[in-house]
């Protein structure tokens, strides 16, 4: 593909994509403060409940996606990706997905603005905004990313099944850790969810489905 209908390319299937997104984002964001929701009786019932033992389970889940820790794990798969499967689509997909979610949150959360629950919180406040949930929105876009790459090179369907679930049980551990933890609404794990699924079918759409081909070189490799 030439160099300047590639670009055109990713910025049909990717750059457009991301700024629908964050509109999508912030309105939704705005729309949640303008109408008053209930949530916070959620976080009180869920803050009223809580015992020693969740809390310990909770601090794992919450720290699943933590950002050092998708940053070094989504490092490490890119390499791991590359070495195994003799090619970059996998590991830029995987990017892709994960910095795109990313960006989105950054772009959004401090022009919304939303106030964190008025609960006791359990981890320390990022100075990001409560909505919406960057932690979920990168584990959905992670680990579900890695499932999308593993069970397109795996044939079993009962292996499978278990990529996905064990790729679908981490965001949304993460999703109610965040929440049970007092640091999110939940309109924000939500749209994390929801934000983070766009952003691996987009990611997805763009690279998995069209090959990677800048130079004749590339093209024999990737085949």
């Amino acid at each position: 593909m030439p160099r300047t209908e590639l670009v055109k390319y990713y910025a049909l299937t990717l750059l457009l994509p991301m700024l629908l997104l964050t509109g999508m984002t912030y309105g939704a964001g705005k729309l949640i403060l303008a109408w008053p929701t209930g949530e916070a009786s959620v976080s009180r019932s869920l803050a009223a409940g809580r015992t020693s033992l969740w809390n310990t389970l909770t601090d794992f889940g919450s720290s699943l996606s933590d950002t050092p820790y998708i940053v070094a794990l989504t490092a490490a798969a890119v390499i791991v990706f590359r070495l195994v499967y003799k090619r970059w689509r996998e590991s830029i997909f995987l990017v892709a997905a994960v910095w795109s979610q990313s960006l989105i949150f950054l772009a959004v959360t401090e022009s919304v603005g939303r106030h964190r629950p008025p609960v006791q919180h359990l981890d320390p406040a990022p100075p990001t905004s409560s909505f919406p949930s960057g932690h979920v929105s990168a584990a959905v876009a992670f680990y579900c990313g890695v499932a999308l790459v593993l069970t397109t090179h795996v044939r079993n369907r009962a292996l499978q099944v278990v990529i996905w679930v064990l790729g679908i049980a981490a965001p949304l551990t993460v999703a109610f850790s965040r929440l049970y933890r007092g640091m999110h609404f939940l309109t924000d794990v939500s749209w994390g969810l929801l934000l983070g699924a766009a952003c691996v079918v987009m990611a997805a759409r763009a690279v998995l489905k069209q090959p990677i081909r800048t130079s004749t070189s590339e093209l024999a490799r990737s085949a």
